[in-house]
Protein backbone atom coordinates (compact mmCIF):
# COMPACT_ATOMS: atom_id res chain seq x y z
CA UNK A 1 0.00 0.00 0.00
CA UNK A 2 2.80 2.38 1.14
CA UNK A 3 4.84 1.36 -2.58
CA UNK A 4 1.55 2.89 -3.97
CA UNK A 5 1.05 5.65 -2.42
CA UNK A 6 4.54 6.76 -3.35
CA UNK A 7 4.52 5.88 -6.72
CA UNK A 8 1.19 7.92 -7.55
CA UNK A 9 2.86 10.97 -5.46
CA UNK A 10 6.29 10.27 -7.48
CA UNK A 11 3.87 10.26 -11.19
CA UNK A 12 1.92 13.56 -9.35
CA UNK A 13 5.31 15.23 -8.81
CA UNK A 14 6.41 14.41 -12.81
CA UNK A 15 3.18 15.55 -14.35
CA UNK A 16 3.83 18.83 -12.47
CA UNK A 17 7.22 18.81 -13.59
CA UNK A 18 6.95 18.15 -16.75
CA UNK A 19 5.07 21.84 -17.66
CA UNK A 20 4.81 22.42 -20.96
CA UNK A 21 6.08 25.48 -22.94
CA UNK A 22 3.62 27.06 -25.25
CA UNK A 23 3.98 28.94 -28.31
CA UNK A 24 2.58 30.33 -31.77
CA UNK A 25 1.98 27.69 -34.39
CA UNK A 26 -0.90 26.51 -36.83
CA UNK A 27 -1.90 22.67 -36.39
CA UNK A 28 -4.54 22.09 -39.05
CA UNK A 29 -2.88 22.94 -42.56
CA UNK A 30 -6.23 24.62 -43.68
CA UNK A 31 -5.44 27.25 -41.56
CA UNK A 32 -4.35 30.80 -42.86
CA UNK A 33 -3.67 34.42 -42.16
CA UNK A 34 -4.20 34.46 -38.61
CA UNK A 35 -3.81 37.40 -36.97
CA UNK A 36 -4.72 38.84 -33.15
CA UNK A 37 -4.35 42.62 -32.22
CA UNK A 38 -5.41 45.85 -30.64
CA UNK A 39 -8.63 46.78 -31.99
CA UNK A 40 -8.30 48.75 -35.42
CA UNK A 41 -4.58 48.22 -35.13
CA UNK A 42 -2.93 45.43 -37.16
CA UNK A 43 0.40 46.25 -37.14
CA UNK A 44 0.20 46.36 -32.34
CA UNK A 45 0.90 43.41 -29.81
CA UNK A 46 -2.26 41.98 -28.48
CA UNK A 47 -2.16 43.92 -25.49
CA UNK A 48 -5.53 44.72 -22.94
CA UNK A 49 -5.30 46.43 -19.41
CA UNK A 50 -6.96 44.17 -16.84
CA UNK A 51 -10.58 44.43 -16.21
CA UNK A 52 -10.80 47.47 -19.03
CA UNK A 53 -12.84 47.96 -22.06
CA UNK A 54 -9.68 47.47 -23.93
CA UNK A 55 -10.44 44.88 -27.25
CA UNK A 56 -8.49 42.93 -29.60
CA UNK A 57 -9.57 41.49 -33.06
CA UNK A 58 -8.95 37.90 -34.16
CA UNK A 59 -8.94 36.99 -37.54
CA UNK A 60 -8.00 33.84 -40.01
CA UNK A 61 -9.46 31.55 -43.01
CA UNK A 62 -10.52 28.38 -43.56
CA UNK A 63 -9.33 26.84 -47.29
CA UNK A 64 -11.09 24.23 -46.79
CA UNK A 65 -14.06 26.79 -47.83
CA UNK A 66 -17.32 25.38 -45.73
CA UNK A 67 -18.28 25.90 -42.04
CA UNK A 68 -17.06 24.80 -39.38
CA UNK A 69 -17.67 25.51 -35.39
CA UNK A 70 -15.16 27.23 -34.10
CA UNK A 71 -14.33 27.65 -30.27
CA UNK A 72 -11.62 29.15 -28.09
CA UNK A 73 -10.46 29.33 -24.94
CA UNK A 74 -7.58 31.65 -22.66
CA UNK A 75 -4.78 29.42 -20.89
CA UNK A 76 -2.82 31.34 -18.21
CA UNK A 77 0.82 31.04 -18.19
CA UNK A 78 3.95 31.79 -16.64
CA UNK A 79 6.49 34.75 -18.09
CA UNK A 80 8.09 31.78 -19.89
CA UNK A 81 5.12 30.29 -21.35
CA UNK A 82 4.67 27.14 -18.95
CA UNK A 83 1.31 26.19 -18.51
CA UNK A 84 0.07 27.88 -14.25
CA UNK A 85 -0.85 25.02 -12.34
CA UNK A 86 -4.39 27.07 -11.49
CA UNK A 87 -7.95 25.85 -13.24
CA UNK A 88 -9.35 28.00 -15.57
CA UNK A 89 -12.40 29.01 -13.66
CA UNK A 90 -9.30 30.45 -11.46
CA UNK A 91 -9.18 33.57 -14.29
CA UNK A 92 -11.85 33.34 -16.42
CA UNK A 93 -14.85 35.21 -15.58
CA UNK A 94 -17.67 33.39 -17.64
CA UNK A 95 -17.74 30.89 -19.74
CA UNK A 96 -14.45 28.77 -20.23
CA UNK A 97 -15.03 28.18 -24.25
CA UNK A 98 -17.10 30.06 -26.52
CA UNK A 99 -17.93 30.20 -30.05
CA UNK A 100 -16.72 31.69 -32.88
CA UNK A 101 -19.84 33.21 -34.32
CA UNK A 102 -19.25 35.47 -36.82
CA UNK A 103 -18.05 34.12 -40.35
CA UNK A 104 -18.16 35.25 -44.03
CA UNK A 105 -17.76 33.42 -46.99
CA UNK A 106 -14.98 34.89 -49.13
CA UNK A 107 -16.57 36.81 -52.01
CA UNK A 108 -14.71 38.35 -55.54
CA UNK A 109 -11.83 36.49 -54.44
CA UNK A 110 -10.73 33.07 -56.39
CA UNK A 111 -9.24 31.21 -53.38
CA UNK A 112 -12.62 29.86 -51.63
CA UNK A 113 -12.21 30.33 -48.48
CA UNK A 114 -14.30 31.22 -44.89
CA UNK A 115 -12.84 34.20 -42.75
CA UNK A 116 -13.61 33.85 -39.40
CA UNK A 117 -13.55 37.14 -36.84
CA UNK A 118 -14.33 37.93 -33.05
CA UNK A 119 -13.95 40.70 -30.79
CA UNK A 120 -12.29 39.56 -27.40
CA UNK A 121 -13.08 39.12 -24.16
CA UNK A 122 -16.49 38.64 -25.06
CA UNK A 123 -18.65 39.71 -21.97
CA UNK A 124 -19.10 36.48 -20.92
CA UNK A 125 -15.69 35.60 -21.08
CA UNK A 126 -13.17 37.93 -19.06
CA UNK A 127 -9.61 37.31 -17.81
CA UNK A 128 -9.75 38.17 -14.35
CA UNK A 129 -5.70 37.93 -13.80
CA UNK A 130 -2.66 39.58 -15.14
CA UNK A 131 -0.21 37.88 -17.15
CA UNK A 132 0.87 35.99 -20.21
CA UNK A 133 -2.67 34.50 -21.58
CA UNK A 134 -2.68 31.41 -24.69
CA UNK A 135 -5.77 31.94 -27.23
CA UNK A 136 -6.37 28.33 -28.01
CA UNK A 137 -8.90 27.59 -30.86
CA UNK A 138 -10.25 24.69 -31.78
CA UNK A 139 -12.97 22.30 -33.56
CA UNK A 140 -16.35 21.29 -31.94
CA UNK A 141 -16.07 21.88 -28.14
CA UNK A 142 -13.07 19.33 -27.91
CA UNK A 143 -10.04 20.77 -26.99
CA UNK A 144 -7.44 18.21 -28.82
CA UNK A 145 -9.22 19.25 -32.23
CA UNK A 146 -6.77 22.56 -31.72
CA UNK A 147 -6.81 24.70 -35.35
CA UNK A 148 -4.06 27.16 -33.87
CA UNK A 149 -2.29 29.03 -31.04
CA UNK A 150 -2.22 32.69 -30.00
CA UNK A 151 -0.28 34.75 -27.76
CA UNK A 152 -1.77 37.57 -26.24
CA UNK A 153 -0.59 39.50 -22.96
CA UNK A 154 -3.37 40.92 -20.38
CA UNK A 155 -1.62 43.66 -17.90
CA UNK A 156 -2.25 45.45 -14.89
CA UNK A 157 -0.37 48.35 -14.63
CA UNK A 158 1.39 48.54 -11.02
CA UNK A 159 5.49 49.34 -12.35
CA UNK A 160 6.75 52.53 -14.36
CA UNK A 161 9.39 51.44 -16.33
CA UNK A 162 11.98 53.76 -18.44
CA UNK A 163 14.45 52.07 -20.97
CA UNK A 164 16.80 53.58 -23.75
CA UNK A 165 18.53 52.11 -26.57
CA UNK A 166 22.44 52.73 -26.07
CA UNK A 167 25.57 51.87 -28.22
CA UNK A 168 27.29 49.12 -26.33
CA UNK A 169 30.89 49.91 -24.89
CA UNK A 170 32.47 46.87 -25.68
CA UNK A 171 34.75 47.40 -28.89
CA UNK A 172 34.08 44.39 -30.53
CA UNK A 173 30.06 45.59 -30.38
CA UNK A 174 29.99 48.81 -30.52
CA UNK A 175 28.92 49.12 -34.37
CA UNK A 176 27.07 46.28 -34.60
CA UNK A 177 24.84 45.76 -31.11
CA UNK A 178 22.40 47.84 -29.64
CA UNK A 179 22.31 47.36 -25.69
CA UNK A 180 18.60 48.10 -24.06
CA UNK A 181 19.16 49.80 -20.27
CA UNK A 182 16.08 49.94 -18.02
CA UNK A 183 14.85 50.92 -14.95
CA UNK A 184 11.95 49.79 -12.99
CA UNK A 185 10.04 51.75 -10.05
CA UNK A 186 8.56 48.73 -8.30
CA UNK A 187 7.00 51.01 -5.53
CA UNK A 188 3.66 49.48 -5.58
CA UNK A 189 4.90 46.19 -5.56
CA UNK A 190 7.20 46.46 -2.72
CA UNK A 191 9.37 43.14 -3.20
CA UNK A 192 10.84 41.71 -0.58
CA UNK A 193 12.92 39.74 -2.61
CA UNK A 194 13.34 41.85 -6.31
CA UNK A 195 15.93 39.30 -8.11
CA UNK A 196 13.20 36.29 -7.67
CA UNK A 197 10.35 37.71 -7.18
CA UNK A 198 10.28 40.52 -10.42
CA UNK A 199 11.48 39.37 -13.49
CA UNK A 200 12.28 40.88 -16.94
CA UNK A 201 11.68 39.96 -20.89
CA UNK A 202 13.02 41.81 -23.69
CA UNK A 203 11.51 41.27 -26.98
CA UNK A 204 13.27 43.53 -30.41
CA UNK A 205 10.81 43.79 -33.40
CA UNK A 206 8.19 41.21 -31.74
CA UNK A 207 10.61 38.34 -32.15
CA UNK A 208 10.43 35.38 -29.93
CA UNK A 209 12.96 33.46 -31.41
CA UNK A 210 15.35 35.73 -29.35
CA UNK A 211 14.36 37.34 -26.36
CA UNK A 212 16.23 38.19 -23.42
CA UNK A 213 14.85 37.03 -19.88
CA UNK A 214 16.47 36.02 -16.43
CA UNK A 215 18.07 38.94 -15.85
CA UNK A 216 19.31 40.21 -12.78
CA UNK A 217 18.95 44.33 -11.68
CA UNK A 218 22.73 45.53 -11.46
CA UNK A 219 22.18 47.87 -9.04
CA UNK A 220 18.54 48.31 -6.29
CA UNK A 221 18.17 51.59 -4.64
CA UNK A 222 14.83 51.01 -2.59
CA UNK A 223 12.41 49.68 -4.85
CA UNK A 224 14.22 51.04 -7.64
CA UNK A 225 15.76 48.68 -9.60
CA UNK A 226 18.61 49.35 -12.34
CA UNK A 227 18.98 46.91 -15.49
CA UNK A 228 22.30 48.15 -16.53
CA UNK A 229 25.00 45.29 -17.39
CA UNK A 230 26.64 45.40 -20.55
CA UNK A 231 25.91 41.99 -21.53
CA UNK A 232 22.91 41.80 -20.68
CA UNK A 233 20.25 43.17 -22.72
CA UNK A 234 22.30 42.82 -25.96
CA UNK A 235 20.97 42.23 -29.32
CA UNK A 236 22.32 42.25 -32.53
CA UNK A 237 20.97 45.30 -34.44
CA UNK A 238 20.28 43.75 -37.78
CA UNK A 239 19.14 46.15 -40.88
CA UNK A 240 16.13 47.80 -41.84
CA UNK A 241 13.43 45.06 -42.97
CA UNK A 242 12.84 43.87 -46.52
CA UNK A 243 9.51 44.67 -48.02
CA UNK A 244 6.78 43.47 -50.64
CA UNK A 245 3.73 44.76 -51.83
CA UNK A 246 0.89 42.43 -52.77
CA UNK A 247 -2.18 44.40 -52.66
CA UNK A 248 -2.76 44.05 -56.32
CA UNK A 249 -2.04 40.73 -58.34
CA UNK A 250 -2.94 43.18 -61.32
CA UNK A 251 -0.36 46.01 -60.78
CA UNK A 252 2.85 44.81 -60.42
CA UNK A 253 4.60 46.53 -57.30
CA UNK A 254 8.43 47.46 -57.21
CA UNK A 255 9.06 44.50 -55.71
CA UNK A 256 7.28 42.11 -57.85
CA UNK A 257 9.54 40.33 -60.33
CA UNK A 258 6.65 38.89 -62.22
CA UNK A 259 3.26 37.48 -61.75
CA UNK A 260 1.50 34.29 -63.48
CA UNK A 261 -2.11 35.27 -64.11
CA UNK A 262 -2.66 31.95 -66.02
CA UNK A 263 -2.56 29.88 -63.18
CA UNK A 264 -4.61 29.82 -60.04
CA UNK A 265 -3.56 30.88 -57.37
CA UNK A 266 -1.61 32.75 -58.79
CA UNK A 267 2.14 32.51 -59.04
CA UNK A 268 3.95 35.70 -57.90
CA UNK A 269 7.40 35.89 -57.98
CA UNK A 270 9.37 38.27 -55.70
CA UNK A 271 12.59 39.84 -56.68
CA UNK A 272 15.67 38.33 -55.51
CA UNK A 273 16.62 39.21 -52.52
CA UNK A 274 20.71 39.77 -52.23
CA UNK A 275 22.69 39.68 -49.39
CA UNK A 276 23.28 42.78 -47.41
CA UNK A 277 25.87 41.90 -45.35
CA UNK A 278 28.99 43.67 -47.36
CA UNK A 279 26.44 46.85 -48.04
CA UNK A 280 26.80 50.23 -45.88
CA UNK A 281 24.14 50.77 -43.50
CA UNK A 282 21.21 53.54 -45.23
CA UNK A 283 17.87 54.48 -43.47
CA UNK A 284 14.62 53.80 -44.89
CA UNK A 285 11.01 53.48 -43.00
CA UNK A 286 10.17 50.06 -42.48
CA UNK A 287 7.38 48.13 -40.77
CA UNK A 288 9.99 45.37 -38.47
CA UNK A 289 8.50 42.41 -39.28
CA UNK A 290 4.40 43.59 -39.75
CA UNK A 291 1.92 43.05 -42.19
CA UNK A 292 -1.36 43.84 -42.76
CA UNK A 293 -4.34 42.40 -44.91
CA UNK A 294 -5.48 45.38 -47.51
CA UNK A 295 -6.13 45.35 -51.27
CA UNK A 296 -6.34 47.85 -53.09
CA UNK A 297 -8.75 46.21 -55.73
CA UNK A 298 -12.33 45.34 -53.20
CA UNK A 299 -13.93 47.24 -50.07
CA UNK A 300 -12.96 44.72 -47.34
CA UNK A 301 -9.71 42.58 -47.96
CA UNK A 302 -10.48 40.25 -45.04
CA UNK A 303 -13.36 38.52 -46.81
CA UNK A 304 -12.89 39.55 -50.43
CA UNK A 305 -8.99 39.65 -50.59
CA UNK A 306 -7.55 36.60 -52.68
CA UNK A 307 -4.64 34.51 -52.39
CA UNK A 308 -1.23 33.32 -53.97
CA UNK A 309 1.62 31.73 -54.00
CA UNK A 310 4.14 33.48 -53.61
CA UNK A 311 8.07 32.70 -54.40
CA UNK A 312 10.79 34.11 -52.63
CA UNK A 313 14.64 33.81 -53.00
CA UNK A 314 17.71 34.78 -51.95
CA UNK A 315 21.24 35.35 -53.47
CA UNK A 316 24.08 34.78 -50.75
CA UNK A 317 27.41 36.59 -51.54
CA UNK A 318 28.98 35.03 -54.11
CA UNK A 319 25.99 32.09 -54.57
CA UNK A 320 27.66 29.88 -52.27
CA UNK A 321 25.88 27.98 -49.90
CA UNK A 322 26.33 28.81 -46.25
CA UNK A 323 28.06 26.05 -44.97
CA UNK A 324 26.76 24.75 -41.38
CA UNK A 325 23.47 26.97 -41.43
CA UNK A 326 19.98 26.83 -42.13
CA UNK A 327 17.74 30.20 -43.65
CA UNK A 328 15.14 31.18 -42.92
CA UNK A 329 12.67 33.94 -43.74
CA UNK A 330 10.34 35.18 -40.50
CA UNK A 331 8.01 38.14 -40.04
CA UNK A 332 5.19 38.25 -38.26
CA UNK A 333 3.00 36.15 -40.56
CA UNK A 334 5.63 33.11 -40.50
CA UNK A 335 4.76 32.50 -36.71
CA UNK A 336 8.44 32.41 -35.54
CA UNK A 337 10.88 29.61 -37.40
CA UNK A 338 9.53 26.62 -38.32
CA UNK A 339 9.64 24.45 -41.55
CA UNK A 340 6.97 26.40 -43.77
CA UNK A 341 9.88 29.49 -43.96
CA UNK A 342 12.74 27.57 -44.27
CA UNK A 343 14.65 28.26 -47.42
CA UNK A 344 16.18 25.48 -49.40
CA UNK A 345 19.29 26.17 -51.73
CA UNK A 346 19.27 25.86 -55.67
CA UNK A 347 22.34 24.34 -56.46
CA UNK A 348 21.98 25.48 -60.41
CA UNK A 349 20.82 28.88 -59.68
CA UNK A 350 22.80 30.14 -56.46
CA UNK A 351 19.93 30.81 -54.36
CA UNK A 352 17.77 30.16 -51.55
CA UNK A 353 14.17 29.47 -52.04
CA UNK A 354 11.04 28.99 -50.79
CA UNK A 355 6.85 29.51 -51.70
CA UNK A 356 4.19 30.42 -49.20
CA UNK A 357 0.84 31.16 -49.25
CA UNK A 358 -0.22 34.54 -48.94
CA UNK A 359 -3.34 36.77 -48.59
CA UNK A 360 -3.29 39.98 -50.54
CA UNK A 361 -1.49 42.88 -48.03
CA UNK A 362 1.56 44.51 -47.39
CA UNK A 363 4.24 42.36 -46.02
CA UNK A 364 7.43 43.33 -44.15
CA UNK A 365 10.79 40.63 -43.17
CA UNK A 366 14.18 39.58 -43.31
CA UNK A 367 16.55 36.21 -43.49
CA UNK A 368 18.20 34.80 -40.72
CA UNK A 369 20.56 32.24 -40.74
CA UNK A 370 20.85 29.64 -37.89
CA UNK A 371 22.96 27.16 -37.33
CA UNK A 372 21.58 23.57 -38.37
CA UNK A 373 22.94 21.31 -35.38
CA UNK A 374 23.07 23.34 -32.60
CA UNK A 375 19.28 23.66 -31.56
CA UNK A 376 20.19 26.19 -28.72
CA UNK A 377 21.92 28.87 -30.72
CA UNK A 378 20.37 31.83 -31.37
CA UNK A 379 19.60 32.76 -34.88
CA UNK A 380 21.44 36.05 -36.84
CA UNK A 381 21.48 37.95 -39.43
CA UNK A 382 25.04 38.59 -39.27
CA UNK A 383 25.28 36.46 -42.60
CA UNK A 384 22.30 37.79 -44.39
CA UNK A 385 21.88 41.49 -43.49
CA UNK A 386 25.06 42.25 -41.66
CA UNK A 387 24.40 44.17 -37.80
CA UNK A 388 24.29 47.90 -37.87
CA UNK A 389 23.89 50.07 -34.76
CA UNK A 390 22.44 52.50 -36.53
CA UNK A 391 19.45 50.46 -37.19
CA UNK A 392 15.79 51.49 -36.46
CA UNK A 393 14.55 49.02 -33.96
CA UNK A 394 11.43 48.60 -31.39
CA UNK A 395 12.32 46.83 -28.08
CA UNK A 396 8.85 45.51 -25.74
CA UNK A 397 9.99 45.17 -21.81
CA UNK A 398 7.87 43.32 -19.84
CA UNK A 399 7.84 42.97 -16.33
CA UNK A 400 6.33 40.20 -13.99
CA UNK A 401 5.74 39.93 -10.32
CA UNK A 402 5.02 36.61 -7.91
CA UNK A 403 3.87 37.77 -4.77
CA UNK A 404 5.25 35.32 -1.74
CA UNK A 405 2.10 33.55 -1.66
CA UNK A 406 1.60 33.72 -5.80
CA UNK A 407 1.15 30.45 -7.94
CA UNK A 408 1.70 32.68 -11.48
CA UNK A 409 3.96 35.58 -12.92
CA UNK A 410 1.47 38.39 -12.94
CA UNK A 411 2.31 41.46 -15.79
CA UNK A 412 2.47 44.15 -14.06
CA UNK A 413 4.35 47.01 -16.70
CA UNK A 414 4.89 46.73 -20.63
CA UNK A 415 6.50 49.47 -22.55
CA UNK A 416 7.40 49.87 -26.13
CA UNK A 417 10.48 51.89 -27.27
CA UNK A 418 12.29 53.14 -30.45
CA UNK A 419 16.45 52.74 -31.10
CA UNK A 420 15.92 55.81 -33.00
CA UNK A 421 13.16 57.91 -31.70
CA UNK A 422 14.16 60.54 -29.05
CA UNK A 423 18.09 60.29 -29.92
CA UNK A 424 20.47 63.06 -30.80
CA UNK A 425 21.52 63.02 -33.93
CA UNK A 426 18.99 61.54 -36.08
Amino acid sequence: MRKCITIIALLFVLKVQAQTVFTDGIVMPNIKTVQLYQQNNQMSLPVINLLSSDLLELHFDDLDGYVKNYFYTFQLCNENWEEVNLSPFDYIKGFTQNRVSQYRVASIALTKYVHYQAVLPERGSIPTKSGNYLLKVFLNGDVNQLAFTKKMYVVESKANIAAQVLQPFDNSKFRTHQRVQISVNATQLNPINPQQQVKLVVMQNNRYDNVVRNIMPAFIRGNILEYNGEQDCLFPAGKEYRWVDLRSFRYESERIDKIDKTKQPNEVFVKPDAARSQLRYTYFRDMNGWYTINSTENINPFWQGDYANVHFSFLPNNAQEFVGKDVYLIGAFTNGMNETNKLEYNDADGVFETTMFLKQGYYSYTYLSKDSKDKKAKPDVGLTDGNFWETENDYTVFVYFRSLSGRHDELVGITTINSRMGRGGF
